[in-house]
């Protein structure tokens, strides 16, 4: 068991027409948003980049406004995770996830269809986003 908090961040990422991007996790069958783990000696804005063209096969046009820091132990089942949720403008996909075992699918979502739910209790991130509800945890 780790002792010391895993660091991560994920983008309530959007294309030219405001669509959402998600992907679908293979551990746990639902949506999420995309983002991962920070690498040693990896800068925040590196690692959403990276994470995205890995996750979801975007290009970044551009990183934006803090969203949150959600830190609360009991979020993730696997470690203690520091969230910090960032928006981002992407491109649509263009090319597929670069890990199958870890991401089935990219999905675009206008608002009015997202999944209800998300994985690793990022339903309030997605949800405090949208509202312009900036959480610190």
């Amino acid at each position: 068991m780790l002792r010391r908090p895993v660091v991560g961040i994920v983008a309530v990422a959007s294309t030219h027409d405001g669509s959402l991007v998600l992907i679908r996790r293979q551990d746990t069958g639902q949506w999420a948003l995309p983002g991962g783990t920070v690498e040693w000696g990896e800068p925040l804005e590196v690692c959403i980049r990276r994470e995205l063209a890995e996750e979801a096969g975007v290009e970044v046009i551009s990183v934006g406004d803090l969203l949150g820091v959600y830190s609360r132990p009991d979020r993730d089942f696997r470690f203690h995770a520091v969230t910090i949720v960032v928006r981002a403008k992407v491109t649509e996909p263009v090319r597929p996830p670069k890990n199958p075992v870890e991401i089935a699918e990219v999905g675009l979502f206008h608002t009015d269809e997202l999944p209800e739910a998300l994985s690793h209790e990022m339903t309030d991130m997605l949800h405090n986003a949208l509202k312009g509800k900036v959480v610190w945890e």
